[in-house]
Protein backbone atom coordinates (compact mmCIF):
# COMPACT_ATOMS: atom_id res chain seq x y z
CA UNK A 1 0.00 0.00 0.00
CA UNK A 2 2.37 2.45 0.92
CA UNK A 3 5.93 2.99 2.42
CA UNK A 4 6.47 2.01 5.70
CA UNK A 5 8.92 4.51 7.07
CA UNK A 6 6.40 7.24 5.58
CA UNK A 7 2.65 6.07 6.88
CA UNK A 8 2.84 3.49 9.68
CA UNK A 9 5.70 3.03 11.28
CA UNK A 10 4.18 3.44 14.17
CA UNK A 11 7.13 2.82 17.21
CA UNK A 12 4.32 3.55 19.86
CA UNK A 13 0.68 2.27 19.98
CA UNK A 14 -1.51 2.21 22.71
CA UNK A 15 0.19 2.40 26.45
CA UNK A 16 -1.17 1.53 29.47
CA UNK A 17 1.35 1.75 32.25
CA UNK A 18 0.44 2.64 35.33
CA UNK A 19 -2.87 3.17 33.23
CA UNK A 20 -6.55 3.79 33.79
CA UNK A 21 -6.90 0.52 36.10
CA UNK A 22 -4.43 1.52 38.39
CA UNK A 23 -5.91 5.27 38.68
CA UNK A 24 -8.72 4.34 39.76
CA UNK A 25 -7.75 0.86 42.15
CA UNK A 26 -8.83 0.48 45.31
CA UNK A 27 -11.33 3.57 44.67
CA UNK A 28 -15.45 3.12 45.05
CA UNK A 29 -16.30 6.30 44.18
CA UNK A 30 -18.89 6.66 40.97
CA UNK A 31 -17.44 8.91 38.31
CA UNK A 32 -20.57 10.35 37.65
CA UNK A 33 -20.17 11.97 40.63
CA UNK A 34 -17.65 14.09 39.39
CA UNK A 35 -20.22 15.06 36.76
CA UNK A 36 -22.26 18.36 38.68
CA UNK A 37 -20.13 20.40 35.51
CA UNK A 38 -21.66 20.58 33.01
CA UNK A 39 -18.73 21.23 30.88
CA UNK A 40 -16.47 18.83 29.35
CA UNK A 41 -13.61 21.19 29.07
CA UNK A 42 -14.14 21.47 33.32
CA UNK A 43 -14.46 17.60 33.47
CA UNK A 44 -11.29 16.56 31.44
CA UNK A 45 -9.18 20.06 31.88
CA UNK A 46 -5.92 17.56 31.26
CA UNK A 47 -7.69 16.62 27.61
CA UNK A 48 -8.83 19.87 26.85
CA UNK A 49 -5.44 21.56 27.09
CA UNK A 50 -4.15 18.49 25.20
CA UNK A 51 -6.39 19.38 22.30
CA UNK A 52 -5.71 23.11 22.16
CA UNK A 53 -1.91 22.43 22.42
CA UNK A 54 -1.96 20.94 19.09
CA UNK A 55 -4.64 23.50 17.36
CA UNK A 56 -2.97 26.42 18.83
CA UNK A 57 0.37 25.51 17.74
CA UNK A 58 -0.81 24.35 13.62
CA UNK A 59 0.21 21.03 14.39
CA UNK A 60 -2.74 19.55 13.64
CA UNK A 61 -5.99 21.12 12.40
CA UNK A 62 -8.23 19.55 14.47
CA UNK A 63 -8.94 17.22 17.01
CA UNK A 64 -11.81 15.72 18.77
CA UNK A 65 -11.92 13.73 22.41
CA UNK A 66 -14.97 11.32 22.97
CA UNK A 67 -15.13 10.80 26.20
CA UNK A 68 -18.08 8.72 28.47
CA UNK A 69 -19.25 6.87 31.42
CA UNK A 70 -21.14 3.45 31.10
CA UNK A 71 -24.48 4.21 29.01
CA UNK A 72 -24.08 7.93 29.57
CA UNK A 73 -23.84 9.59 26.48
CA UNK A 74 -20.39 10.61 24.96
CA UNK A 75 -18.83 14.32 26.06
CA UNK A 76 -17.09 16.13 23.00
CA UNK A 77 -13.61 18.12 23.72
CA UNK A 78 -13.17 19.61 20.08
CA UNK A 79 -10.91 22.05 18.71
CA UNK A 80 -10.06 22.99 15.07
CA UNK A 81 -11.52 22.18 11.68
CA UNK A 82 -11.54 19.38 9.37
CA UNK A 83 -8.40 20.12 6.99
CA UNK A 84 -6.11 23.16 7.56
CA UNK A 85 -7.62 25.22 4.32
CA UNK A 86 -10.97 24.46 6.19
CA UNK A 87 -13.99 26.70 8.16
CA UNK A 88 -16.10 23.18 8.90
CA UNK A 89 -15.43 22.86 12.74
CA UNK A 90 -14.85 19.46 13.84
CA UNK A 91 -17.31 17.80 16.35
CA UNK A 92 -18.40 13.82 17.54
CA UNK A 93 -19.81 13.66 13.57
CA UNK A 94 -16.81 14.80 11.66
CA UNK A 95 -15.39 11.76 9.78
CA UNK A 96 -12.24 9.74 10.11
CA UNK A 97 -9.43 7.45 8.63
CA UNK A 98 -9.37 5.11 11.72
CA UNK A 99 -7.29 2.35 10.18
CA UNK A 100 -6.20 -0.41 12.78
CA UNK A 101 -8.88 0.43 15.26
CA UNK A 102 -10.77 -1.84 12.45
CA UNK A 103 -9.21 -4.79 13.94
CA UNK A 104 -11.65 -4.76 17.51
CA UNK A 105 -14.53 -4.69 15.18
CA UNK A 106 -13.58 -7.43 13.44
CA UNK A 107 -12.07 -9.27 16.32
CA UNK A 108 -15.66 -8.53 18.18
CA UNK A 109 -17.66 -9.82 15.29
CA UNK A 110 -15.49 -13.32 15.26
CA UNK A 111 -16.20 -13.71 18.83
CA UNK A 112 -20.15 -13.46 18.24
CA UNK A 113 -19.66 -16.49 15.85
CA UNK A 114 -17.39 -18.10 18.95
CA UNK A 115 -20.17 -17.44 21.58
CA UNK A 116 -22.92 -18.92 18.95
CA UNK A 117 -21.05 -22.31 18.46
CA UNK A 118 -19.85 -22.06 14.58
CA UNK A 119 -16.21 -21.68 15.59
CA UNK A 120 -13.73 -22.75 18.26
CA UNK A 121 -11.07 -19.99 19.60
CA UNK A 122 -8.98 -23.20 18.73
CA UNK A 123 -9.93 -24.47 15.91
CA UNK A 124 -7.72 -24.73 13.15
CA UNK A 125 -8.57 -22.46 10.25
CA UNK A 126 -7.79 -24.91 7.44
CA UNK A 127 -11.02 -26.34 8.47
CA UNK A 128 -12.69 -23.60 6.71
CA UNK A 129 -10.04 -22.91 4.50
CA UNK A 130 -8.15 -25.92 3.13
CA UNK A 131 -5.47 -24.06 1.49
CA UNK A 132 -3.39 -23.59 4.94
CA UNK A 133 -3.64 -26.97 6.01
CA UNK A 134 0.03 -27.10 5.17
CA UNK A 135 2.12 -24.06 5.06
CA UNK A 136 5.55 -23.53 4.95
CA UNK A 137 7.58 -21.22 7.48
CA UNK A 138 10.59 -19.14 6.95
CA UNK A 139 13.67 -20.90 8.54
CA UNK A 140 14.85 -17.30 8.92
CA UNK A 141 11.78 -15.12 9.54
CA UNK A 142 12.12 -11.92 6.80
CA UNK A 143 14.84 -13.80 5.04
CA UNK A 144 14.76 -16.23 2.07
CA UNK A 145 11.43 -17.33 0.92
CA UNK A 146 12.77 -20.54 -0.52
CA UNK A 147 14.63 -21.74 2.28
CA UNK A 148 11.59 -22.99 4.15
CA UNK A 149 10.32 -25.75 7.07
CA UNK A 150 6.92 -26.92 7.36
CA UNK A 151 4.39 -26.00 9.86
CA UNK A 152 4.27 -27.91 12.99
CA UNK A 153 1.06 -26.14 14.65
CA UNK A 154 -2.14 -25.35 12.50
CA UNK A 155 -3.41 -21.53 12.20
CA UNK A 156 -6.18 -21.12 14.33
CA UNK A 157 -8.35 -18.70 14.99
CA UNK A 158 -7.04 -17.28 18.60
CA UNK A 159 -3.97 -17.08 16.43
CA UNK A 160 -5.26 -14.35 14.16
CA UNK A 161 -6.97 -12.08 16.48
CA UNK A 162 -3.64 -12.08 18.49
CA UNK A 163 -1.28 -11.46 15.96
CA UNK A 164 0.46 -14.99 16.51
CA UNK A 165 -0.38 -16.44 13.56
CA UNK A 166 2.89 -16.14 11.94
CA UNK A 167 1.48 -14.53 9.30
CA UNK A 168 3.22 -11.41 7.44
CA UNK A 169 2.64 -7.86 6.96
CA UNK A 170 3.75 -5.80 4.11
CA UNK A 171 4.03 -2.39 6.34
CA UNK A 172 6.26 -4.85 8.82
CA UNK A 173 8.06 -6.84 7.32
CA UNK A 174 11.43 -6.79 4.94
CA UNK A 175 13.25 -8.20 2.19
CA UNK A 176 11.96 -11.22 0.19
CA UNK A 177 8.77 -11.75 1.92
CA UNK A 178 7.57 -8.09 1.47
CA UNK A 179 7.97 -7.55 -1.56
CA UNK A 180 6.10 -11.39 -2.23
CA UNK A 181 3.41 -10.05 0.06
CA UNK A 182 2.73 -6.65 -2.74
CA UNK A 183 3.08 -8.62 -6.16
CA UNK A 184 0.36 -11.06 -4.60
CA UNK A 185 -1.37 -7.70 -4.13
CA UNK A 186 -1.72 -8.73 -0.64
CA UNK A 187 -1.76 -4.90 1.06
CA UNK A 188 -5.30 -4.59 2.70
CA UNK A 189 -5.34 -0.88 3.49
CA UNK A 190 -5.19 2.19 1.25
CA UNK A 191 -3.51 5.76 1.72
CA UNK A 192 -4.73 7.95 -1.47
CA UNK A 193 -5.31 8.69 -5.04
CA UNK A 194 -2.61 10.99 -5.43
CA UNK A 195 0.91 10.01 -6.66
CA UNK A 196 3.38 10.94 -4.18
CA UNK A 197 6.95 9.93 -4.34
CA UNK A 198 7.71 7.15 -2.03
CA UNK A 199 4.50 5.90 -1.84
CA UNK A 200 3.59 2.25 -3.42
CA UNK A 201 1.09 2.12 -6.68
CA UNK A 202 0.25 -1.76 -5.10
CA UNK A 203 -3.38 -2.23 -5.75
CA UNK A 204 -5.31 -5.03 -3.63
CA UNK A 205 -6.52 -8.63 -5.08
CA UNK A 206 -10.00 -7.79 -5.87
CA UNK A 207 -12.05 -10.33 -3.06
CA UNK A 208 -11.49 -10.99 0.12
CA UNK A 209 -11.78 -14.77 -1.49
CA UNK A 210 -8.81 -13.95 -3.38
CA UNK A 211 -6.85 -13.04 -0.55
CA UNK A 212 -7.52 -15.79 1.30
CA UNK A 213 -6.18 -17.95 -1.47
CA UNK A 214 -3.19 -16.02 -2.07
CA UNK A 215 -2.10 -15.51 1.30
CA UNK A 216 -2.26 -19.26 1.31
CA UNK A 217 0.33 -19.17 -1.12
CA UNK A 218 3.19 -17.07 0.94
CA UNK A 219 5.35 -18.95 3.37
CA UNK A 220 4.80 -18.05 7.19
CA UNK A 221 7.76 -15.91 8.97
CA UNK A 222 6.77 -17.22 12.14
CA UNK A 223 5.66 -20.97 13.34
CA UNK A 224 1.83 -20.32 14.67
CA UNK A 225 1.87 -19.52 18.07
CA UNK A 226 5.45 -18.26 19.04
CA UNK A 227 5.72 -14.97 18.62
CA UNK A 228 3.54 -11.88 18.46
CA UNK A 229 4.03 -10.44 15.02
CA UNK A 230 1.71 -8.06 13.27
CA UNK A 231 0.30 -9.41 10.83
CA UNK A 232 -2.81 -9.66 8.23
CA UNK A 233 -4.41 -12.14 10.81
CA UNK A 234 -7.56 -9.57 11.08
CA UNK A 235 -7.88 -9.52 7.47
CA UNK A 236 -7.97 -13.18 6.97
CA UNK A 237 -10.71 -12.70 9.94
CA UNK A 238 -12.93 -11.18 7.37
CA UNK A 239 -12.80 -14.00 5.22
CA UNK A 240 -13.58 -16.82 7.78
CA UNK A 241 -16.42 -14.65 8.80
CA UNK A 242 -17.62 -15.26 5.73
CA UNK A 243 -17.57 -18.74 5.66
CA UNK A 244 -18.90 -19.21 8.80
CA UNK A 245 -21.68 -16.92 8.79
CA UNK A 246 -22.89 -17.07 5.18
CA UNK A 247 -22.49 -13.06 4.64
CA UNK A 248 -20.82 -10.82 3.16
CA UNK A 249 -18.03 -9.72 5.48
CA UNK A 250 -19.20 -6.40 5.36
CA UNK A 251 -23.09 -7.06 5.65
CA UNK A 252 -22.31 -9.06 8.90
CA UNK A 253 -20.57 -5.87 10.30
CA UNK A 254 -23.43 -3.75 9.01
CA UNK A 255 -26.59 -6.11 10.51
CA UNK A 256 -24.68 -7.69 13.30
CA UNK A 257 -22.51 -4.71 14.45
CA UNK A 258 -23.24 -1.21 12.92
CA UNK A 259 -26.91 -1.55 12.42
CA UNK A 260 -27.86 -2.60 16.39
CA UNK A 261 -25.18 -0.23 18.06
CA UNK A 262 -26.76 2.84 16.24
CA UNK A 263 -23.44 3.23 14.17
CA UNK A 264 -24.81 5.26 11.11
CA UNK A 265 -21.67 6.80 9.69
CA UNK A 266 -19.16 4.02 9.78
CA UNK A 267 -18.70 1.61 6.70
CA UNK A 268 -15.73 0.93 4.30
CA UNK A 269 -16.39 3.63 1.66
CA UNK A 270 -18.49 7.04 1.75
CA UNK A 271 -20.98 8.73 0.47
CA UNK A 272 -20.47 12.20 -1.88
CA UNK A 273 -22.59 13.21 0.29
CA UNK A 274 -20.74 12.18 3.34
CA UNK A 275 -17.41 14.01 2.37
CA UNK A 276 -18.50 17.48 3.55
CA UNK A 277 -18.06 15.62 6.80
CA UNK A 278 -14.22 14.09 6.41
CA UNK A 279 -11.65 14.99 7.69
CA UNK A 280 -8.36 15.77 5.50
CA UNK A 281 -5.16 13.46 6.43
CA UNK A 282 -1.76 14.61 6.46
CA UNK A 283 1.43 13.21 5.58
CA UNK A 284 4.08 14.92 8.39
CA UNK A 285 7.37 14.64 6.96
CA UNK A 286 10.75 16.70 7.09
CA UNK A 287 8.84 19.15 9.37
CA UNK A 288 6.49 19.72 6.49
CA UNK A 289 3.11 19.25 6.73
CA UNK A 290 1.29 17.92 3.11
CA UNK A 291 -2.62 16.98 2.19
CA UNK A 292 -2.21 12.98 2.12
CA UNK A 293 -5.73 12.30 1.44
CA UNK A 294 -8.03 15.50 0.69
CA UNK A 295 -11.35 14.97 1.94
CA UNK A 296 -13.04 16.21 -1.21
CA UNK A 297 -11.89 13.82 -3.22
CA UNK A 298 -10.13 10.79 -0.89
CA UNK A 299 -9.64 7.41 -1.91
CA UNK A 300 -12.44 6.25 0.17
CA UNK A 301 -15.43 8.10 -2.04
CA UNK A 302 -14.30 4.97 -3.70
CA UNK A 303 -15.47 0.88 -2.69
CA UNK A 304 -12.09 -0.66 -1.58
CA UNK A 305 -11.16 -4.15 -3.60
CA UNK A 306 -12.57 -5.60 -0.38
CA UNK A 307 -13.61 -4.57 3.11
CA UNK A 308 -10.53 -4.78 5.00
CA UNK A 309 -10.59 -6.13 8.35
CA UNK A 310 -7.49 -5.00 9.57
CA UNK A 311 -7.27 -1.39 8.26
CA UNK A 312 -10.73 -0.35 6.29
CA UNK A 313 -13.29 1.89 8.38
CA UNK A 314 -14.11 5.26 8.50
CA UNK A 315 -15.94 6.18 11.25
CA UNK A 316 -17.45 9.39 13.33
CA UNK A 317 -16.02 9.90 17.37
CA UNK A 318 -20.07 9.43 17.97
CA UNK A 319 -19.91 6.04 15.52
CA UNK A 320 -17.19 4.33 17.33
CA UNK A 321 -17.60 5.60 20.88
CA UNK A 322 -21.14 3.60 20.69
CA UNK A 323 -18.97 0.96 19.66
CA UNK A 324 -17.05 1.20 23.16
CA UNK A 325 -20.28 1.91 24.51
CA UNK A 326 -21.62 -1.42 23.65
CA UNK A 327 -18.66 -3.47 25.19
CA UNK A 328 -19.04 -1.06 28.74
CA UNK A 329 -22.35 -2.22 28.76
CA UNK A 330 -21.47 -5.67 28.21
CA UNK A 331 -22.98 -6.44 25.22
CA UNK A 332 -26.34 -3.88 25.41
CA UNK A 333 -26.63 -0.19 24.39
CA UNK A 334 -29.58 1.41 24.92
CA UNK A 335 -31.49 -1.72 25.66
CA UNK A 336 -30.45 -3.65 22.40
CA UNK A 337 -28.13 -7.01 23.13
CA UNK A 338 -25.63 -7.28 20.49
CA UNK A 339 -23.22 -9.18 21.68
CA UNK A 340 -23.79 -12.08 25.17
CA UNK A 341 -21.69 -10.87 28.02
CA UNK A 342 -20.03 -13.78 27.83
CA UNK A 343 -18.83 -13.13 24.59
CA UNK A 344 -17.35 -9.27 25.41
CA UNK A 345 -15.79 -10.64 28.10
CA UNK A 346 -14.07 -13.33 26.43
CA UNK A 347 -12.85 -10.83 23.20
CA UNK A 348 -11.76 -8.14 26.00
CA UNK A 349 -9.76 -10.97 27.73
CA UNK A 350 -6.10 -11.92 26.98
CA UNK A 351 -6.38 -14.75 24.35
CA UNK A 352 -2.55 -14.90 23.63
CA UNK A 353 -1.51 -18.74 23.74
CA UNK A 354 0.64 -19.27 26.92
CA UNK A 355 4.04 -19.88 25.61
CA UNK A 356 4.07 -16.23 23.27
CA UNK A 357 6.78 -14.60 23.06
CA UNK A 358 6.11 -10.93 23.04
CA UNK A 359 9.60 -9.51 24.07
CA UNK A 360 10.06 -6.47 22.27
CA UNK A 361 6.80 -6.24 20.88
CA UNK A 362 3.58 -3.97 20.79
CA UNK A 363 2.06 -6.85 23.40
CA UNK A 364 4.90 -6.41 25.70
CA UNK A 365 3.19 -5.52 29.22
CA UNK A 366 0.23 -6.40 28.28
CA UNK A 367 -2.24 -8.80 26.84
CA UNK A 368 -4.17 -9.16 23.97
CA UNK A 369 -7.88 -9.71 22.77
CA UNK A 370 -9.96 -9.86 19.68
CA UNK A 371 -8.12 -7.56 17.83
CA UNK A 372 -6.86 -5.38 20.62
CA UNK A 373 -4.36 -4.53 23.53
CA UNK A 374 -5.44 -5.52 26.97
CA UNK A 375 -4.51 -4.44 30.38
CA UNK A 376 -3.23 -6.79 33.07
CA UNK A 377 -3.58 -6.62 36.77
CA UNK A 378 -4.64 -3.31 37.66
CA UNK A 379 -5.45 -2.50 33.89
CA UNK A 380 -7.72 -5.21 34.07
CA UNK A 381 -10.93 -4.71 31.72
CA UNK A 382 -8.91 -2.11 29.32
CA UNK A 383 -9.34 -2.89 26.11
CA UNK A 384 -8.36 -0.95 22.23
CA UNK A 385 -6.05 -0.19 19.65
CA UNK A 386 -4.69 3.01 17.85
CA UNK A 387 -4.90 3.75 14.50
CA UNK A 388 -2.17 4.76 11.67
CA UNK A 389 -3.65 8.33 11.48
CA UNK A 390 -3.16 9.03 14.75
CA UNK A 391 -6.40 7.91 16.97
CA UNK A 392 -6.34 5.68 19.63
CA UNK A 393 -9.76 4.07 21.39
CA UNK A 394 -10.29 2.62 24.74
CA UNK A 395 -12.61 1.22 27.03
CA UNK A 396 -12.18 -0.11 30.42
CA UNK A 397 -14.69 -2.90 30.67
CA UNK A 398 -14.56 -2.50 34.82
CA UNK A 399 -15.42 1.20 35.51
CA UNK A 400 -17.19 1.76 32.42
CA UNK A 401 -14.75 4.72 31.17
CA UNK A 402 -15.07 5.20 27.40
CA UNK A 403 -12.34 7.66 25.78
CA UNK A 404 -10.87 8.34 21.96
CA UNK A 405 -9.17 10.57 20.49
CA UNK A 406 -9.57 11.52 16.33
CA UNK A 407 -6.72 13.12 14.37
CA UNK A 408 -5.51 12.85 10.94
CA UNK A 409 -2.17 12.57 10.03
CA UNK A 410 0.41 9.71 8.87
CA UNK A 411 3.10 8.43 10.42
CA UNK A 412 1.45 8.11 13.88
CA UNK A 413 4.80 8.28 14.99
CA UNK A 414 5.32 12.16 14.12
CA UNK A 415 3.37 13.46 16.85
CA UNK A 416 3.16 11.90 20.29
CA UNK A 417 -0.66 12.38 20.91
CA UNK A 418 -1.23 8.70 21.12
CA UNK A 419 0.69 8.34 24.20
CA UNK A 420 0.19 11.94 25.78
CA UNK A 421 -4.05 11.05 25.37
CA UNK A 422 -4.55 7.76 27.96
CA UNK A 423 -1.72 9.50 29.93
CA UNK A 424 -4.06 13.17 30.27
CA UNK A 425 -7.29 10.61 30.65
CA UNK A 426 -5.54 8.83 33.34
CA UNK A 427 -4.70 12.28 34.79
CA UNK A 428 -8.33 13.73 34.51
CA UNK A 429 -9.57 10.49 36.36
CA UNK A 430 -7.10 10.49 38.95
CA UNK A 431 -8.14 14.34 40.37
CA UNK A 432 -11.89 12.65 39.89
CA UNK A 433 -10.84 9.80 42.57
CA UNK A 434 -9.25 12.59 44.41
CA UNK A 435 -11.98 15.06 44.69
CA UNK A 436 -14.91 12.60 45.38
Amino acid sequence: MHDTSLLLSRRSLLRWTGGIGAGLAGSSFLPMQAFASPSAEAIFPAVTNLANAYVASGKLPGVVAALGWGSAAPMQIARGTLALDSQVPVDLDSLYRIYSMTKPVTGMAAMMLVDEGKIDLDQPIAEFLPKFAKMQVQVTPDGSITDLKPMQTPITLRHLLTHTSGLGYSIIQKGPIKDAYEAAGLVPGRATRLAIPGLSSVKAVPSLSQFADKLAEMPLVYEPGTHWSYSVGLDLTGRIIEIVSGQDFDAFLAERIFGPCGMTRTGFSISPAQAARLTTNYAIHDGKTDPLDPGATSIYLDPPPFPFGGAGLVSSPRDYDRFLMMLAGAGIIDGTRVMSEAAVRLGTSNLLPAAVDVSGTWAEGAGFGAGGRVGLGVDAGTFGWSGAAGTVAFVNTRIGLRAGVYVQYMPSSALPIGEEFPKAVLADVSAMKKAA
